[in-house]
């Protein structure tokens, strides 16, 4: 880049403002001063190993034709490309700067709501007529998303990125997927063949993309809207989205048909162009199919046929629940009389009323959005109402009151009880095996959260046999690399260390780990977080330097993809801080911990707890280079904070404990020390029991300072 007081760039283009940040750099308010012009102008950074000079010169090659061909590129629906160029290393794009807000702005404008009907049709008009002429040039955009199509102030819809989205597999950036962090290009709109990885991507990825971008205009989210990353791409694959009419039932049929035949599976189910689809809905558009009936509620299974459909009420109902912001406000006003009513109305063992029926199911989702937004305590507790609702209306196994227990499941794991989590996944599973049969994806995907929780709760053994089970089925049915059956191979490679079975633990994770790499690549999360466990793993077989090696890996490519403040990243990095322990280290882990603790202060907060773990470790290395002055200060601090967070009887806090006895017998400071083992003694006698190892080894601790003690006649 020029010099950053004038932030000039070759000498024409000056920098005024950054107006937009993502993983490939930045795009900047901007003027061309030799023509005199407002311009847009975007900095890519290539990342990683693309630094590498080798690298770097084919990259700008790269850049320089994918540049050309969006510069040649001349559609009133398609962003004027003017210059490129490279600047002190920085690759740059000048481009035509757009007075408008995109449609992932538009959405927000409009409080997450589906855009009026007419807007959605112009706008699919307008890139249908775009995307037809830049597939005419052999030109595909490969990251079709409503952040690249921006509407301008006179209702001109733009396509931006064109050939960019190629170019930024090269510089290393990978989209995230909003809210979770999860980085997958941009999953929600990933046509199946895209996510298979395959060489037949064409023309026709671009109009699945399309299609996904249309469904959350018209519907007010994504066809597969699940914060899972496999649970989406899954979706994308194998499961055939709702109409969108069934959300929206006052949609024109013409476009809920041509939007459901855009997401077809495979691309000969699709339009053949963008041209064609461009045709459709203008003559649909033209032929007054704008009132045609709603949609009827899919079928319902024989034993349930009696129940009323009440098509009037679902619309009404759902007509509320789109004005509902805040999910909360599912809890109180017309939502609580309409089910008070419909419940108050509703003979016990008569049919279910559509209008109760709609309002469960908007209750249902506001918990959703009440888990999305973390606000755990309140999902739970109008998952719990759902609950009870669903099995009073519908029965205990009817698929919809499963699917309330199932996230309630979740909710009652986040906010931890993970006794109550597991028994919630339990009556799930028990349920689904009943009605869906023991294989079915649903029932397999409750039985592996049951294990999941029983590894929360210490009860390994128990959760590798159910992990078994669960892969065994899901191999048979799904095979061996479908992405719930890697999932559920890692979450067994994680069980069997704890089990003490680390030789097989690491041999599984390293089969997980060479199969996510050939599926999604070196650098995916999944990817990564199997490799964390390789990691851990080596740790435990004694071989420090190659968990250092591997830790160190994660960590940099976690910091390139999710950025260097993730969580993911933080945590390779706290373990990487273990590693360099072992070793004898202290000095580079004592430095790690101090910059850890800063970071995860600044995301999480002083009192975190993994603020205070990066601390704990802070001080434990203090006191292996020997200060152990300000490894009892720093143990201290850290106990008083998680005696205060997390209790007295806590683990970690236990920990923190033994710390500061440690650092007080270093200190000579005997009668003090062995004041702190004796309550760990008797915090783990009564929570453990007398004959856990870990109330042995506390024990021990204590017999070792009481003879310090008396030796010293204190």
């Amino acid at each position: 880049m020029a010099d950053t007081d004038t932030r000039l760039i070759q000498g024409r283009y000056r920098l005024h403002e950054v107006i937009g940040r993502g993983g490939m750099g930045e795009v900047w308010r901007a003027t061309d001063e030799s023509l005199g012009r407002r311009v847009a102008v975007k900095c890519l950074r290539p990342l990683g190993q693309q630094r590498d000079p080798a690298n770097l010169a084919v990259l700008r090659e790269r850049f320089r034709r994918e540049a050309r061909v969006a510069a040649a590129l001349q559609h009133r629906g398609i962003t004027v490309v003017h210059d490129f160029g490279d600047s002190d290393g920085v690759l740059f794009l000048v481009m035509e700067l757009l007075d408008g807000r995109n449609l992932s702005q538009l959405l927000n404008d409009n409080g997450k709501r589906p855009l009026p009907v007419d807007d959605v049709v112009e706008i699919a008009e307008q890139v249908a007529d775009a995307l037809a002429y830049t597939h005419r040039q052999g030109v595909i955009h490969r990251d079709l998303k409503p952040a690249n199509i921006v509407r301008l102030g006179d209702g001109t819809v733009k396509i931006c990125d064109f050939g960019i989205a190629r170019l930024g597999a090269d510089i290393g950036f990978t989209s995230r997927l909003t809210g979770t962090g999860i980085a997958m290009g941009t999953p929600h709109y990933m046509s199946p063949e895209q996510i298979g990885g395959g060489d037949e991507v064409d023309h026709r990825s671009d109009l699945y993309s399309l299609g996904c971008v249309l469904y959350e205009m018209a519907t007010g989210a994504p066809p597969f809207d699940m914060d899972d990353t496999w649970a989406i791409l899954i979706g994308h694959r194998d499961t055939v989205p709702a109409p969108l009419r069934s959300r929206r039932p006052e949609l024109p049929g013409y476009l809920d048909l041509a939007v459901l035949d855009l997401l077809a599976k495979t691309p000969d189910g699709r339009p053949s162009d963008a041209a064609e689809l461009r045709e459709r809905l203008t003559s649909g558009r033209h032929s007054g199919s704008w009132t045609l009936t709603p949609p009827a509620p899919p079928a319902l299974p024989g034993w349930a046929r009696t129940m009323g459909n009440g098509r009037t009420a679902v619309t009404t109902l759902a007509g509320r629940a789109a004005r509902a912001h805040d999910p909360a406000t599912a809890l109180t006003g017309a939502w609580t009389r309409a089910v008070a009513e419909a419940a108050e109305a509703e003979p016990a063992a008569g049919p279910a009323s559509g209008e109760l029926l709609a309002v469960l199911a908007g209750r249902h989702r506001a918990g959703l959005g009440l888990g999305r937004l973390g606000r755990w305590a309140e999902a739970a507790d109008l998952l719990g109402t759902v609950v009870r609702d669903r099995t009073h209306v519908l029965g205990a196994d009817h698929p919809e009151t499963l699917a309330s227990g199932y996230e309630l499941g979740f909710a009652l794991a986040r906010l931890g009880r993970p006794a109550d989590a597991l028994g919630r996944f339990a009556a799930v599973a028990e349920g689904r095996a009943r009605t869906l049969g023991t294989d079915h994806p649903d029932t397999l995907a409750a039985r592996q959260e049951t294990a999941y929780v029983l590894g929360g709760l210490g009860r390994h053994a128990e959760a590798h046999s159910v992990y078994e089970a669960v892969l065994d089925a899901r191999e048979r049915t799904m095979g061996a690399e479908h992405p719930d059956t890697l999932r559920c191979r890692h979450n067994l490679a994680f069980t069997l260390g704890r089990i003490g079975r680390v030789t097989e633990a690491y041999a599984t994770a390293r089969e997980v780990a060479d199969a996510r790499t050939r599926l999604l690549g070196a650098d995916h999360p999944d990817t990564l977080a199997t490799r964390h466990e390789i990691g851990h793993a080596l740790g435990r077989l004694g071989r420090w330097s190659d968990a250092l090696a591997q830790y160190r890996e994660v960590a940099e490519a976690r910091r390139t993809v999710l950025g260097p403040d993730h969580p993911d990243t933080l945590a390779a990095r706290y373990e990487t801080g273990i590693c360099l322990g072992r070793l004898g280290r202290a000095e580079e882990a004592a430095a790690l911990y101090r910059d850890l603790a800063a970071a995860r202060t600044r995301a999480d907060g002083a009192d975190h707890p993994e603020t205070l773990r990066a601390r704990h470790g802070l001080g434990v290395n203090l006191g292996r280079l020997g200060e152990w002055d300000a490894s009892l200060t720093e143990s201290r601090a850290v106990l008083d904070a998680r005696a205060r967070v997390l209790g007295a009887d806590h683990p970690d806090t236990l920990a923190s404990r033994r710390e500061t006895a440690i650092a007080l017998g270093w200190l000579g400071r005997w009668p003090e020390a062995l004041e702190q083992y004796r309550r760990v003694t008797e915090t783990r006698t009564r929570v453990l029991g007398p004959d856990h190892p870990d109330t042995r080894a506390a024990r021990a601790d204590e017999g070792y300072c009481r003879e310090r003690v008396a030796g010293t006649g204190a």
